[in-house]
C-alpha cells in the first residue's frame, strides 16, 4: 500500500513510518521542514530507498498542500491510506481567564483545519474501496463523556476533528472508505511525556494492524482506541 503520514519526522508519526515501510508498504512523509527534520528518516531512507519519499508539506499552509499533491500527481501517484498525525498540544497548564485565545486559534489551524487541507487536497488521489482508510488520529481529551476543565485548545480542537471524522465517514460510506479518528493511547512522545505508560511503536502497530484489517473493529464507532474497541463520544 502506499501511505500519506503527516508529522512524519518524530513521534507517533515517525513510529508509524518505521512500521509501515517494515510491512512492506510505500510512505509519503509529510514534513514541515524536511532540511532540519530528517536525520532519523534519513537513516531510513537508507535503509528502505524505495518506500520512503520526503514531502514538504506543513499542514497550516495550504500553499504545501497543494504543491505537495501537484509532486504526487505529476508521479501518477495513487494513495491506499492518509494518516492526519500532526498536532500541538499548548496552553496545557492555562486556566480559562489565562489562556491566550491566538494559542487556541494556532492549535485548530494545525489540529482540526490541517486534517481538512490535506483531505481536501490529497482525498482525489485516495483509491476508492475497502482497502482505502483515512485514519485521523485524535485524543480521549475530545471526548464529551470523559471533558475535563483542561487542555483546552487541544481537547476541544480533537472533539472537532472527531466530529470531522464522523462527517468523512458518512460522506465516502458510497466509496467504501474506512475513515477513523484513533486514540493512540498514552505514548511516550515529546507531547505524551516520560511518564506515559505507552510507545509510540505499540500504537503504530495496532493502527497498522486496523489499516491491513488485521485488527477486528468492535461496535460502528467511527472513534476507536488502537484496539478497534469504540472510544466514547
Amino acid at each position: 500500500m502506499k501511505l500519506l503520514i503527516t508529522g512524519a519526522n518524530r513521534g507517533l508519526g515517525l513510529a508509524l513510518t518505521i512500521e509501515a515501510v517494515k510491512r512492506g508498504h510505500t510512505v509519503f512523509a509529510g514534513i514541515r521542514n524536511p532540511e532540519k527534520q530528517m536525520d532519523q528518516l534519513a537513516q531510513l531512507r537508507s535503509l528502505f530507498p524505495n518506500q520512503v519519499s520526503l514531502l514538504s508539506l506543513d499542514v497550516a499552509e495550504e500553499a504545501t498542500c497543494q504543491a505537495a499533491l501537484e509532486k504526487l500527481e505529476a508521479e501518477n501517484i495513487t494513495l491506499d491510506v492518509i494518516i492526519n498525525n500532526a498536532g500541538i498540544l499548548d496552553e496545557r497548564s492555562k486556566t480559562i481567564e489565562e489562556i491566550d485565545i491566538a494559542k487556541v486559534e494556532q492549535t485548530f489551524n494545525i489540529n482540526l483545519f490541517g486534517p481538512m487541507r490535506v483531505i481536501k487536497h490529497f482525498l482525489p488521489l485516495l483509491s476508492k474501496g475497502s482497502n482505502s482508510t483515512i485514519i485521523n488520529i485524535s485524543s480521549e481529551a475530545g471526548s464529551f463523556q470523559n471533558a475535563y476543565g483542561g487542555d483546552y485548545p487541544y481537547a476541544l480542537s480533537k472533539a472537532a476533528l472527531n466530529m470531522f471524522s464522523q462527517q468523512l465517514r458518512k460522506y465516502l460510506a458510497d466509496d467504501q472508505v474506512s475513515v477513523f479518528a484513533v486514540h493512540p493511547g498514552w505514548i511516550k512522545t515529546d507531547m505524551g511525556g516520560e511518564k506515559a505508560p505507552g510507545t509510540p511503536e505499540d500504537s503504530a502497530r495496532g493502527i497498522m494492524d486496523i489499516i491491513e484489517k488485521k485488527q477486528k473493529i468492535t461496535g460502528t464507532s467511527s472513534f476507536i482506541n488502537t484496539q478497534g474497541e469504540p472510544m466514547p463520544f
